[in-house]
């Protein structure tokens, strides 16, 4: 928001949202037009080239949006970021085909909570070093370029992790040709509930006609609209004075409750979920996770009349049990698509899925931003 208002963009305080949203929604535009190619090449030369290309394209990408000066320039570098990222579809793949059949639902969920922490841990990182010659001005002058660029410092952090995982990246073993043969792939444990006896497609028919991997990746982008439109909004409603109906926070305020629900979901994620996807399979969590979010939702409004320590402990705890929600909806869709195809399908099947995926997030955040 604050790179918005500095770049003289939003001429009131109502248009903030809108163009916020139309930000946030070039990445996931990039993306849809891109992922179904990097799912399918992942599919051809393998998913570590992919994955490797992926973290160059973040650190070249994200450090130009810290150097954006223009409204224009910040969403070009974002949608080519988003274009030229094609990690997610073959990550998902490589984390099936990287674990034994019954560590399947604990290998996805480590994928969903990566991609859930970063979008905590992100804007948390962004809130306490964005404009650092405001923030800390015995550390950073206004003539210095962390000055001149007041975005630049959280996105080169960002970038020098990526630059750290991509030289990570020599010791990634390749798992495209790891099983030889694709017939005796079995089910995961503990989903019998989802899939009592899934027979594995032929390598030849088309995904458009595999209704199991269809419905999955339908339900899949609901839940993703909904997560992506709340994790736009909370933060804007966060920040925003209490007689617009917001909590009147500073960055650092939201920075630390993102943090503490990032912490919360990681701990989920691997000492729960677990045990969760064990007794109740994907679907009937997925369920029970959805129905609950609903009254969860319902009591945000009604925080704005706490204040102190007890509106702390609300928004603390509705936002870790909101991210468990989430992860356990996202996981679970996720776990239902890779097992409704066979390996030399499945760079393609989450290409698919992450295009799709992505069109909905393009919506959800232009139209929460809206709304």
């Amino acid at each position: 928001l604050s790179r918005i208002q500095d770049m003289h963009v939003a001429k009131n305080e109502q248009d903030i949202g809108v163009y916020a949203g139309l930000l946030g929604a070039s990445y996931m535009i990039g993306r849809c037009f891109a992922s179904l190619f990097w799912g399918v090449v992942a599919d051809r030369i393998g998913r570590k080239p992919i994955i490797a290309f992926s973290m160059f394209s973040v650190v070249i990408f994200n450090t130009l949006f810290g150097l954006s000066v223009k409204y224009w320039m910040a969403i070009a570098t974002r949608m080519l970021l988003g274009s030229m990222n094609g990690m997610l579809a073959p990550i998902k793949a490589y984390s099936v085909e990287v674990c034994r059949p019954e560590h399947h639902a604990l290998g996805l969920s480590v994928v969903s909570t990566g991609w859930g922490i970063g979008l905590v841990v992100g804007p948390a990182i962004g809130g306490y070093l964005a404009q650092p010659a405001k923030q800390y001005p015995n550390l950073f002058s206004e003539n210095s370029i962390f000055g001149r660029f007041p975005y630049l410092l959280p996105c080169l952090f960002i970038s020098l992790i990526a630059f750290a995982v991509l030289i990570s990246c020599i010791w990634l073993p390749e798992t495209l040709h790891m099983h030889k043969n694709l017939e005796r792939e079995v089910e995961m444990v503990g989903d019998s509930r989802a899939a009592p006896h899934r027979e594995v497609p032929h390598p030849e028919k088309s995904l458009y006609k595999n209704w199991p991997l269809m419905s999955s990746i339908i339900a899949y982008c609901v839940f993703t609209l909904h997560d992506t439109a709340y994790s736009e909004i909370f933060s804007l409603w966060a920040v925003s004075e209490k007689k617009y109906g917001g909590l009147n926070f500073s960055s650092k305020d939201v920075g630390q409750v993102l943090a503490v629900s990032g912490a919360g979901l990681l701990l989920y994620q691997i000492f729960v979920y677990r045990h969760v996807h064990k007794y109740l399979g994907s679907i009937i969590s997925s369920r029970i996770a959805a129905a609950l979010s609903i009254p969860l939702l319902a009591t945000y409004p009604f925080m704005t009349h706490l204040s102190g320590t007890k509106l702390g402990l609300a928004i603390y705890f509705a936002a870790v049990i909101k991210g468990a929600f989430a992860t356990t909806i996202l996981t679970g869709t996720c776990i239902l698509q890779n097992s409704a195809v066979s390996q030399n399908q499945r760079g393609a099947a989450n290409g698919i899925s992450t295009t799709a995926m992505s069109l909905f997030k393009a919506i959800a955040p232009a139209g929460a931003g809206v709304l």
